[in-house]
């Protein structure tokens, strides 16, 4: 029973060891975004969907449809072009792809099924010959999938990042100040929020 129990051990923190390792996320260094309008073919490519911020603040959101060193048109409600000295920013949003959120969901749910089926939390009393390896087995087959597809649900759901690729020398990053009434019966007032 003691060599089982060793070796049942082992095995769950392997597979814990494992686990960990596949769910946490890898840290990718952020790139910065190109300073000169002629750089942003390095970066985005014709049919790219981007969100492109002019002179006066006003954003497009639109599909690259031609990419210049000193033009960029966009497909959106009609054709856009903008001159590179008319645009500030450009930025794109990167998805959460719902395959990830699947991924991580059935490693988690997965190592969570191993180890609570190989420490007897869960077990099969009803079935014959059951162990504790088949045991883990089975909690973690069940829930890998469980944590599959609420990860894959969670993954869908995540609004993307939005990543600057352009920013116009001299410009900024986009401070906004936004005020919102508050009135309840108890309070009256006025919400401030400022974000850059």
């Amino acid at each position: 029973m003691g060599a089982t129990f060793r070796s049942n051990r082992r095995i769950v923190l392997a597979i814990s060891a494992c686990c960990l390792l596949g769910v946490l996320p890898t840290l990718s260094a952020a790139q910065e975004p190109v300073k000169a309008f002629d750089q942003l073919s390095t970066r985005l490519k014709v049919g790219d969907t981007v969100w492109v911020t002019d002179a006066q603040g006003r954003e497009v959101k639109g599909r690259i449809r031609e990419l210049g060193p000193s033009a960029l048109t966009l497909d959106s409600a009609d054709t856009t072009t903008l001159d590179a000295d008319a645009v500030r920013l450009v930025a794109q949003r990167k998805g959460h792809p719902v395959g990830r959120g699947a991924l991580y969901g059935l490693i988690g749910g997965a190592a969570a099924g191993v180890i609570l089926g190989a420490t007897g939390v869960v077990s099969c009393e009803d079935c014959a010959n059951s162990s504790s390896g088949k045991d883990a087995l089975r909690a973690g087959l069940a829930l890998g999938a469980v944590g599959a597809g609420l990860g894959a649900v969670i993954g869908a759901a995540r609004p993307g990042k939005e990543v600057v690729v352009y920013r116009a020398p001299g410009a900024s990053g986009s401070a906004r100040l936004s005020l919102a009434p508050v009135i309840t019966p108890r309070t009256k007032g006025v919400a401030v929020s400022f974000s850059f």
